[in-house]
């Protein structure tokens, strides 16, 4: 064994697939099952400790991808979760919900499309009729499509699209939970790298990761002294369906991640745990990068 290795600790860079892949396309939104390699949500390496036991917690787009492990790793951590859904992601749905009730907890997949104020309003009450309260909103439902072609390619019906899913739908979540959190609850938003590094053909989903930055950073100020806290995680490359579903090629991607390879959802969902938990009680109004090495501000 040489010194660099560890027969403990496994290598960030060899322990998951890397490109290149198999070229794959797949309508939107795509399928977990149909992608090779498969996501790891953290199905069989996820281990809890117990550090939001009898949490309240609301998921966007816990379906799939990082929703999912999400919701995996909240269940395994002693959390109940609400989780949202489109009709097209049913099946996906029915899984999550599995690993959730598998691991002791109580399971609610509700149908909602958060571009609508008033299904939002809805999931919010629901939840709390569910669940009694909210303790974590967590902002993760978001919408891409890659357009190469330019300015041009990109119609208002997509620009609509990924505006009210990316920032109205947590506009009106967060608003509506507020009221039924208590002190010690904390929101957590999904930005990205494009946030802060655009890519040219994701132009108007870069825009709204922006745009969730500077929304984490001031309403985290605004909802300090109710001791409740906004911060966010932003995400390099993530093997998910979005990226079939989403990406004209797939067999390079994230292999300009200084570790050469894309993350797996279950890397992810540690960081959504971390700022739900107790342990990160004087954090707030922060974004916890998630790259792979890409440096962020």
């Amino acid at each position: 064994m040489s010194p660099q290795e560890s027969p403990h600790v496994p290598d960030p860079v060899t322990r998951h697939p890397r490109p290149p892949f198999p070229d794959q396309h797949q309508d939107h939104p795509g399928s977990t099952d149909r992608m090779t390699p498969r996501p790891d949500h953290g199905e069989d390496s996820y281990q809890g400790h117990d550090v939001l036991r009898d949490r309240a917690t609301v998921i966007t787009g816990g379906d799939s991808g990082i929703g999912r492990a999400v919701c995996l790793a909240f269940a395994r951590e002693g959390a109940d979760v609400v989780f949202t859904y489109l009709p097209e992601e049913a099946d996906e749905a029915d899984e999550t919900a599995r690993l959730v009730r598998e691991a002791g907890r109580t399971a609610v997949p509700l149908m909602c499309d958060i571009r609508d104020e008033d299904q939002c309003t809805a999931l919010i009450d629901r939840a709390v009729g569910e669940l009694g309260r909210i303790d974590v909103l967590v902002n993760n439902a978001a919408y891409q499509m890659s357009q190469p072609d330019g300015i041009e390619a990109i119609t208002t019906d997509q620009f609509d699209r990924v505006m009210k899913t990316n920032l109205y739908g947590m506009f009106w979540l967060s608003r509506r939970a507020l009221a039924h959190m208590p002190r010690g609850g904390c929101i957590i938003n999904t930005t990205s790298v494009q946030g802060y590094q655009p890519s040219p053909h994701l132009l108007d989903y870069a825009m709204t990761k922006s745009a969730i930055i500077s929304f984490t950073h001031s309403l985290a100020q605004m909802v300090a002294e109710r001791g409740i806290r906004v911060n966010a995680v932003a995400p390099g490359p993530v093997w998910t369906p979005l990226i079939p579903a989403t990406m004209p090629r797939t067999k390079d991607f994230g292999d300009q991640s200084p570790m050469g390879r894309p993350a797996q959802p279950a890397e992810m969902a540690p960081a959504y745990v971390f700022l739900a938990s107790p342990q990160s009680s004087y954090i707030t109004g922060e974004i916890v990068n998630a790259t792979g090495g890409t440096p962020l501000p």
